[in-house]
């Protein structure tokens, strides 16, 4: 059985279009005519600092014209080593104005994890924070593909209020840079920006953005997004908001940019529907009170973490949530039993909207599903976006299943990547042409899908861990831990947590010649931390002296996870 959106959006709701006309702009041409269009509207605010959108435009012209003259190129790749900041976002569409790649990648990764990224992508050069520059340029220096280092600060975008009391605070806490030829400042690139860049002709359909993912077979691949897609998500997104339009209306922009959800939807979606970015750096319990309390915004966009984190934020016992317009979950799994209770929690707190959850992978940047206003179903990620097809197929087959029955999900539509970077394998086997005629994304997620076109999750077929959100690959952890020279072999899993949702552990066999202690444990930790980003960190290491098999003398992983799952 497959289906698009348009039968059951039509059906549950009424509203939705039968098709959406996708302009064959680029990314930077259409949030351009939006500026256009909206020229005096905020276009982000960054800790109380607000910026129009004619503004915002002219800084992305500005940094285009910068870059062009640093020597960036159409077809080169730049890393975005960057948290929510407005130096992220300018650099963000100010390649896509020369034709140039972004490399989107996390700025709390480990060294190791940025030489690969860097080189994975042939970055010509890299833009991270000041607070980051120790870590990146040791990566730069052990690289291959040394590309030149670009440093923002965080002081030029703060009101000058703010500005004060950050330089007494948290800028103290960083090591100072040195004054050499090492990297160049972001202010100082900007200073005197070339006068022209060259014509504007950049093919939409062309890969625009590198984001990350483990594909079907858990190892990194980066995917090629184009503009296409991006604004095909955006423009369906908007669509599915149950809004005809949002444009003076504001998104908390709390999810991280390196990430298909913040990005795609977090900061496109609203920049091109003409909504305020509210940005959020960095996240905490009690930051996020705070923003909902003077900020207000209309949608919040999120992981099922963050909502779970709604309900222990004392200081919103008493907030008043009339404003709220749209609360999205999605990047993993809504119990039914969080979704109740965050339905209650914003009953009680007079919001006029219940949280609706949604679906997608970054292979189609971000959502390609989600749940009609008002028809919330127990287990259910919703319904298709416009002009996005699903089916459920036997698993490694083509073949559809009847209505009800668990099988592979599979979908196509206009925000399907182009594929997997320099990896015509792995594209070729998460790719497909069908028999229809339509190109085919393998998702690798079993699920299922009832007669009226609801889509149900079941779980990943490729072995992933989504901890608050983030994707953690246990074959790249596992290389990692066995690379060390006390360490046999090693298996992680992820166990279920109630705060992340899941939360990694790792099981490891020493060589003979150690014994298990907790010297040799906390070693471990600390050798992992030197490699893994910070939230890929295993929170607990068991030691075994040998790890279950299979009959072909694998290690048998789903042995642990129920040994795990028993004990939780």
């Amino acid at each position: 059985m497959s289906i698009s959106s348009t039968a059951p959006w039509l059906k549950f709701y009424g509203k939705i279009p039968h098709h959406i006309d996708y302009p064959k702009l680029t990314m930077y041409q259409l949030l351009a005519k939006t500026a256009k269009k909206f020229p005096t509207l905020p276009a982000y605010e960054f800790m109380g600092k607000k910026t129009d959108y004619r503004t915002f435009l002219s800084r992305i012209d500005r940094t285009a014209r910068a870059l062009y003259q640093f020597g960036i190129r159409k077809g080169d790749r730049v890393t975005i080593c960057m948290p929510n900041a407005p130096q992220a976002l300018d650099c963000f569409y100010a390649l896509n104005r020369i034709g140039a790649i972004s490399n989107m990648i996390h700025p709390l990764s480990a060294k190791q994890e940025i030489v690969f990224y860097m080189d994975f992508s042939e970055s010509k050069a890299i833009l991270t924070l000041d607070r980051f520059y120790p870590k990146v340029h040791e990566a730069i220096c052990a690289s291959q593909c040394k590309p030149k280092l670009l440093i923002a600060q965080l002081q030029p975008e703060l009101p000058a209020i703010t500005r004060i009391g950050y330089n007494l605070t948290q800028a103290r806490k960083f090591p100072k840079l040195p004054k050499d030829d090492s990297y160049v400042l972001w202010t100082d690139l900007m200073r005197n920006p070339a006068t022209s860049l060259p014509k504007d002709d950049t093919d939409p359909m062309e890969c625009a953005s590198i984001l990350y993912s483990g594909g079907t077979t858990g190892t990194t691949k980066g995917i090629c997004l184009s503009s296409y897609n991006f604004n095909a998500l955006a423009l369906q997104t908007i669509a599915s908001s149950g809004y005809a339009r949002i444009d003076g209306m504001s998104m908390l922009s709390i999810m991280p940019v390196f990430h298909g959800f913040g990005l795609g939807i977090g900061i496109h979606t609203a920049l091109i529907g003409g909504a305020k970015c509210i940005l959020v750096p960095n996240f905490s319990i009690k930051t996020y009170a705070k923003l909902l309390h003077s900020k207000h915004p209309n949608f919040i966009p999120g992981v099922p973490t963050l909502f779970e984190a709604l309900l222990r934020a004392e200081k919103l016992k008493d907030a008043d949530l009339s404003f709220l317009r749209g609360v999205f979950s999605g990047g993993d799994s809504l119990s039914v039993e969080l979704r109740n209770k965050v339905n209650a929690f914003l009953k009680a707190h007079r919001s006029p909207v219940e949280i609706r959850e949604g679906y997608g992978t970054t292979e189609c940047v971000t959502a390609s599903c989600l749940t009609p206003i008002g028809m919330a179903r127990d287990g259910s990620i919703g319904i298709p976006y416009p002009d996005t097809y699903y089916k459920i197929v036997a698993v490694g087959t083509q073949d559809e299943v009847p209505a009800d029955t668990e099988g592979e999900i599979c979908l196509s539509g206009p925000t399907v990547m182009l594929g997997y970077l320099d990896n015509p394998k792995e594209t070729a086997d998460t790719l497909k042409r069908h028999a229809d005629g339509r190109i085919w994304l393998h998702t690798g997620d079993l699920g299922k899908m009832d007669a009226d076109g609801f889509i149900y999750f079941k779980q990943r077929l490729k072995r992933m861990i989504i901890t608050s959100g983030y994707n953690v690959y246990p074959s790249q952890l596992e290389n990692i831990i066995d690379g060390h020279e006390k360490v046999l072999i090693s298996c992680v899993i992820g166990v279920k947590d109630r705060y992340k949702m899941q939360r990694v552990k790792a099981f490891v066999v020493l060589r003979p010649e150690y014994k298990p202690s907790e010297e040799i444990k906390n070693e471990l930790l600390a050798y992992c931390r030197e490699r893994v980003a910070k939230y890929a960190m295993p929170s607990e290491i068991e030691f075994r002296e040998e790890l279950p098999k299979t009959l072909v003398g694998k290690v048998a992983y789903r042995v642990l996870e129920e040994e795990a799952a028993k004990q939780a």
